[in-house]
């Protein structure tokens, strides 16, 4: 799938020189898709990248300004006539023919749906360009300012953290039950209720040794 995906993002326009490489390595179907549209514009110049990173938030600027519209791209149903509206909607106000590129592929693939997460995607890539490490901090309610900033120190003393500035942001998620979920780069350290009542209904089906320690964590 990753292999596809980039070949068809290249014949829009040439492919990433090999000696061009992504900041952080995304393993999802979106961040496949992120990636091989920041190699392609990375290899032309980081005046491309750059105004790449500004359609793109410009874009999802417009997504959250219209819900109609983010609603409509979501629609898996979408016929080959209306994709190509929902392009032409989106596509007027990009500078760049790569994000162009981009979103016919989409189209084409039945994948606008996910074109939301690509551009998250893309701003972690653009972050660990410039040095950052986006540590995005999901939470069953919005944590203060204090406990942000908690989390801010622990992460700092880091390996991964040497070096970089970072970027927490803090998503909301009712479904996590509480606790947290941490997500930087490719990693995720899932802290969240939900993950560690899973894991007591999977000792309970007789798939992990159930003991005292794992009880109390629930």
């Amino acid at each position: 799938m990753a292999s596809m995906t980039r070949s068809m993002l290249a014949r829009g326009y040439a492919s990433a020189a090999a000696s061009v490489k992504p900041p952080v390595q995304l393993t999802s179907l979106s961040g496949t898709y992120a990636t091989s549209t920041y190699l392609a514009a990375a290899k032309k110049s980081s005046k491309d990248l750059d105004s790449l990173a500004k359609d793109l938030l410009a874009l999802e600027k417009k997504l959250k300004d219209e819900p109609k519209t983010a609603d409509f791209l979501s629609n898996p149903t979408l016929s080959v006539d209306e994709r190509t509206k929902v392009i032409n909607s989106l596509a007027p106000s990009a500078s760049s023919p790569i994000l162009s590129n981009l979103l016919q592929v989409l189209a084409a693939n039945g994948r606008l749906s996910i074109f939301p997460s690509i551009i998250t995607d893309f701003a972690t890539l653009m972050s660990a360009h410039r040095g950052e490490l986006v540590v995005t901090v999901t939470s069953a309610e919005p944590l203060g300012s204090s406990e942000m900033k908690r989390l801010e120190k622990a992460l700092k003393g880091s390996q991964l953290a040497q070096g970089k500035e970072l970027k927490l942001v803090n998503k909301v998620n009712e479904g996590i039950m509480g606790g947290l979920q941490v997500d930087f780069g490719d990693k995720t350290i899932d802290l969240s209720a939900s993950s560690r009542v899973t894991k007591f209904g999977a000792a309970l089906a007789g798939q992990h040794t159930l003991t005292d320690k794992f009880i109390v964590l629930v």
